[in-house]
């Protein structure tokens, strides 16, 4: 029973998607983590890193599909952090109003129509060529997702970095330092953003396609991927909570390819992603009041056995 469900393959295509979607994780992880700013703009964002890349994947370019996915989401973070920053439009308010108008922008990057990768040269095919196999599409995913979290672990470590991790923690003392909270937070949005322009672009050359419902549900899923990322690795290093949230989407996507092994209805795995977040969230309190619990009987024990004597 358990040999049919846990396969090489579902293990292969768990770390697959896992990798490409840790990038929307990561980049909820730069927003919501550090910059304590809640962006609702993702779902959007991912769909156009995704209709964007495809597009320029279209014309025979995938390298600079991926690259132009990157600066759409650059694009994006910048319009969100203007919102914010320039307008004092609340976060989640900036996030619903930019996800809102990416609508109809990813709509007519398409051109108004489902897009098909099938003919089309992709890095996948290209990794297909220079490596052979049946691990040629998880290679090539490990190798940019490493690439990313070893250059968002430099770059967080450096002064700007630093500006930005110290702006979520206390933009006054930030201000106070003479450092701009507009410009790290404007500087944060638009890196978080590239990482879910690249997911999305990584994902529309994963399945040869793209379609305008693509991202949706994109914050639950990185939201899910990042607590338990958080809560199986816990507080650390920057170096150590970033392999918490790439562990952490693997593991989700885990969970959801054993519910489908399970005959899950595919309406009913927005429900399970619900129940999943849900969960994960509530773990470390219910841990905490687990261990409350079992001080609290030890400390009665104690009291009774004193009492007897």
């Amino acid at each position: 029973m358990l040999s049919s469900i846990f396969t090489v393959s579902l293990a292969q295509s768990a770390i697959e998607l896992g990798c490409i979607y840790a990038l929307v994780a990561l980049a909820l992880f730069v927003s919501f983590s550090i910059l304590n700013i809640a962006d609702l703009s993702t779902d959007g964002c991912f769909t156009l890193g995704c209709a964007v890349c495809a597009m320029v994947t279209l014309q025979g370019h995938p390298f600079l599909g991926l690259l132009a996915a990157m600066g759409a989401g650059v694009a994006s973070g910048f319009v969100t952090a203007f919102l914010q920053t320039r307008l004092g439009v609340e976060s989640i308010l900036a996030g619903i109003i930019v996800n809102t108008g990416l609508y109809t922008i990813n709509i007519a990057v398409m051109g108004f129509s489902s897009i098909n990768l099938f003919a089309s040269k992709t890095i996948f095919t290209m990794a297909k060529e220079a490596i052979g196999g049946n691990w040629y599409e998880i290679i090539a995913i490990l190798i940019i997702i490493v690439i990313v979290a070893i250059v968002l672990i430099l770059f967080l470590g450096t002064r700007l970095g630093l500006s930005i991790r110290a702006t979520g923690d206390n933009p006054f003392m930030v201000r106070a330092s003479s450092i701009s909270p507009i410009f790290t937070i404007t500087v944060g949005l638009c890196v978080a953003n590239a990482m879910t322009g690249l997911s999305g672009g990584l994902l529309a050359q994963y399945q040869r396609s793209c379609d305008i419902n693509i991202g949706t549900g994109q914050v639950t899923i990185a939201l899910a991927s990042l607590i338990i990322g958080e809560t199986l690795v816990g507080k650390g290093s920057v170096a150590k909570r970033i392999f918490g949230v790439i562990l952490g989407s693997c593991l989700y996507r885990f969970i959801v390819a054993i519910a489908l092994r399970f005959n899950v209805p595919a309406e009913c795995l927005k429900l399970v992603s619900s129940i999943i977040v849900a969960v994960a969230i509530s773990l470390p309190y219910l841990r905490q009041k687990a261990a409350f619990m079992k001080t609290k009987r030890v400390a009665m024990a104690k009291r009774k056995q004193g009492g007897n004597l």
